[in-house]
């Protein structure tokens, strides 16, 4: 839906994982064997994955100041159980948090979302406040004040949308 670059990092995970799904179509990657393998899980967590990817994209939908698309269990009681390990390297000294489990999507996401806090990136990743997109994508504005995926689609569609009704 965007021809944005990728998100910085790890919130690329998080950006991907947001956009299995296309809500406009309805067409959902976690329903593929293919879109699961890209996130590293298997069709008995396709659920659960869709539990963190909704509440990822209502998180996302706050980062752009617009209320949740829907009811989903909060982002915090979604990822305190994820399995995270302050790692050091012993050449420079340098600590980041890692997934225990590298298989585990949800500690994954939670390093991912670890480390766009240290970089001050995770507030600059938001949802699209088109309701029939909520695509992820990153914010590279100046300002940090980007509203849509797709200044060309969704862009397009709601400055249309409010010309015509200025001329109705």
């Amino acid at each position: 839906m965007t021809e944005r670059s990728p998100a910085p990092g790890g919130l690329a995970l998080v950006e991907a994982l947001v956009n299995t799904l296309d809500i406009e179509s309805g067409a959902d990657a976690l329903d593929t064997p293919e879109g699961r393998a890209r996130l590293g899980i298997t069709a008995d967590g396709a659920d659960r994955a869709r539990a963190l990817r909704e509440s990822l994209r209502a998180t996302l939908l706050a980062h752009a100041g617009h209320r949740p698309h829907r009811e989903v269990t909060p982002l915090g009681a979604l990822l305190v159980e994820a399995p995270l390990l302050v790692t050091v390297d012993p050449a420079d000294g340098s600590a980041a948090l890692a997934p225990a489990d590298d298989c585990s999507l949800h500690a994954r996401v939670a390093a991912a979302v670890a480390e766009a806090l240290v970089a001050g990136t995770w507030p600059r990743l938001k949802a699209c406040e088109a309701a029939d997109c909520h695509w992820a994508y990153y914010d590279r504005s100046p300002a940090g004040r980007g509203r849509w995926c797709s200044m060309q689609v969704c862009g397009a569609r709601a400055k249309m949308r409010r010309y015509r009704a200025k001329e109705a």
